[in-house]
């Protein structure tokens, strides 16, 4: 799967996971910060896309540090799930 379509997947799965209800695909960019950037996400946000990252795409990440570096950015976190999944590959 391609980067840019990755990318497009989890802004939907974003939007849906956390009920951001006034946010649309669009709105979410690749290069800004996703936590405490424009749509608010905190740590409890965070660990519920930990989850669905693990359940979609069986990528384990338990590492504090290698998370903040995974969650930087959405193209961040699109090129690790890239990068490492089975299921893309």
């Amino acid at each position: 799967m391609a980067i840019d379509k990755l990318i497009d997947e989890l802004k939907l799965k974003i939007i849906d996971i956390l009920n951001l209800q006034d946010v649309r695909p669009t709105d979410i960019h690749e290069d800004e910060p996703l936590v405490g950037g424009n749509l608010r996400i905190d740590s409890i946000d965070i660990l519920e896309l930990v989850i669905m990252i693990e359940k979609e795409y069986g990528i384990t990440i338990n590492n504090k540090e290698m998370g903040k570096k995974i969650f930087a950015t959405l193209r961040t976190l699109a090129e690790y799930i890239h990068d490492n999944s089975q299921q893309l590959n």
